[in-house]
């Protein structure tokens, strides 16, 4: 008989941690001690479940770089003990949270499983009860003793993504997320789906978790719309402290070709700032110098971003200018995908 796995649910906040009060209507935390009581139906799977929750538990909204250290600490701190982790955090900021702690999480070998709901956990109609159980089930399991899923994760309505591929596209809907790019790694239907040449691949030869807890917040992000002034551009260009810039442009990776605009870009590039190309699009890839309107940002040197996503391009910058990789490195190192996040 082998041992159970052993997987540890992260409460950051959120709706799904939220319980109704009958009386007054009003949304409180959920005390996940009484977990069980709450959903019995844990109690079928295979694994043995504990919970630790922040202190303050946060609305998504108030996420920022230091409590992904703080979860990605408390990950470092219960690694050894545990063989999965899934997180609950609030759905607006959920990709941005799953992008930073795959990039923070170097070498990570057991899955850490992002999800939340759209209605809290008492909720007659909740979606909580089937992502909260299915995301246990996937961080329990295993294969020839080992883990299945070896990376950040994020699930939500039926399907486990790469955390770093995702996007929330919904408000209303059950089916928040999307990921552009890449397919579902897992599909929930009446049995587990796991696509397997979609999982993150790894070295034969392990190596020890390594948790980066530096990461640099001068970045930012523009988004281009026709009409956009010098002025304006010129202003967040020379922002004190801005290292670096995720471009978001048309299409393929396309911009004005006006020379105010390219000369902006490429003295900003000269005093160091690291400009990033990006496509607002919802699905497809940058392509820089497909078209006559991106040859001019491919010369002056900007960032190919290939078709990562603007929650991980943010994050992948600050995790690298954290990392204090070098000016002469930056724009190499992040052209090359790290942990699956780009083609």
């Amino acid at each position: 008989m082998t041992n159970q796995p052993n997987i540890l649910l992260i409460y950051t906040g959120g709706t799904i941690g939220m319980v109704k009060d009958y009386d007054s209507g009003a949304l409180k935390a959920f005390d996940f001690a009484k977990l069980l009581s709450q959903i019995p139906e844990l109690e079928q799977l295979d694994c043995t479940i504990e919970s630790i929750s922040f202190e303050k538990p946060i609305d998504s909204s108030d996420m920022n770089p230091g409590y992904w250290i703080e979860i990605a600490t408390i990950i470092e701190s219960n690694y050894l003990a545990f063989d999965g982790f899934v997180v609950l955090h609030g759905s607006d900021t959920m990709s941005y949270s799953a992008s930073a702690l795959s990039f923070m999480l170097e070498n990570l070998t057991k899955p850490v499983i992002f999800t939340g709901s759209q209605l809290p956990i008492g909720d007659l109609r909740t979606d909580a009860k089937e992502n909260l159980i299915t995301s246990i089930q996937i961080a329990a399991l295993q294969a020839k003793e080992k883990p299945v899923v070896q990376e950040v994760g994020l699930y939500f309505e039926y399907k486990l993504y790469r955390g770093n591929r995702t996007t929330k596209v919904n408000a209303e809907h059950f089916e928040a997320f999307n990921s552009p790019n890449y397919p579902p790694i897992i599909e929930s239907g009446v049995k587990l789906k796991i696509n397997k040449p979609f999982l993150l691949k790894h070295p034969a030869r392990k190596k020890p978790l390594i948790v980066h807890k530096q990461l640099d917040e001068n970045v930012a992000i523009l988004k281009m719309h026709p009409g956009l002034t010098a002025n304006f551009l010129n202003s967040v260009l020379t922002a004190t402290g801005l290292k670096a810039l995720v471009l978001e442009t048309f299409g393929a990776g396309n911009a004005p070709t006006a020379d105010w605009f390219i000369e902006s870009l490429e003295s900003a590039i000269k005093r160091g700032v690291h400009i990033i190309n990006v496509t607002q699009c919802s699905g497809g890839s940058v392509m820089m110098g497909h078209y006559e309107t991106s040859k001019k940002l491919s010369k002056i040197q900007l960032v190919d971003g290939k078709d990562i996503t603007t929650e991980a391009a943010i994050t992948k910058a600050m995790y690298l200018l954290g990392n204090k990789v070098s000016d002469a490195l930056f724009k190499t190192i992040f052209e090359t995908s790290l942990r699956g996040e780009m083609q």
